[in-house]
């Protein structure tokens, strides 16, 4: 029992090394091979682990394959388009100028069901108003509205917005981030400051934040005090 519970982590953190060295668009963003590959290197994990008598490399071996070959094309289709078209494809176009395009959805087999729940995904209710919609690679489709038909920006009314900062995450769950203390040009000091203004210490505060402009979001910890 101890040694399938052994087997069972090693493959589960081999998993885990595969997929990070995948990159991280795997796991929301797959392309076809991509999807493939995540499917084979499950099944090859699973054999092992459910079958005892099996030795643990005959499931390790074919799971580095795999990734090595991924790689490997990954590599090669970065330096040529057609190799990239040929694992990947291509975007197609489903609208036009407002019209659906009915050969395309017919080749890419999206149902006129399935185009009607991706446009509400992206807030359209109407083809009409939609200037091109473009079915990516990895699946997702892409809506341009007409200019006429998309919300007025800041420039367009006029308007100078107050300017965006970027949030440091200072503590987390009681957590203190000192390399993001750093990267906010702060110190121990001031946060040791910060904090006795809201007397609570670092393992009281559920979040804290600091941006570039120096307002700071901070919350206590629930059943802290």
């Amino acid at each position: 029992m101890l040694l399938t519970y052994i087997r069972t982590i090693v493959l589960y953190l081999v998993l885990i090394a595969v997929i990070r060295m995948m990159g991280k668009r795997q796991i929301g963003e797959m392309e076809p091979s991509e999807f493939v590959v995540t499917m084979l290197v499950a099944n090859l994990a699973s054999i092992p682990m459910q079958d005892g008598g099996i030795p643990l490399y005959s499931g390790l071996v074919p799971i580095l394959t795999v990734l090595g070959v991924e790689l490997i094309l990954t590599a090669l289709s970065m330096r040529s388009v057609k190799l990239r078209r040929l694992l990947c494809g291509k975007p197609v176009i489903l609208i036009q100028n407002g019209k659906i395009l009915q050969n395309n959805l017919r080749s890419t087999r999206v149902t006129l069901d399935e185009l009607t729940e991706l446009l509400r995904g992206k807030d359209v209710l109407s083809p009409e108003t939609v200037q091109y919609a473009i079915l990516e690679t990895n699946g997702n489709l892409s809506v341009f509205l007409y200019p006429e038909e998309k919300p007025a920006s800041a420039r367009d009314a006029k308007i100078t917005p107050a300017k965006q900062h970027l949030p440091y995450t200072l503590i987390a769950d009681g957590y203190l981030y000192r390399e993001n203390l750093q990267l906010a040009g702060k110190d121990d000091r001031w946060l040791h400051k910060q904090l006795q203004k809201r007397k609570t210490t670092v393992a009281s505060t559920w979040l804290m934040t600091v941006d570039e402009a120096g307002q700071i979001l901070w919350q206590e910890k629930e059943g802290s005090q």
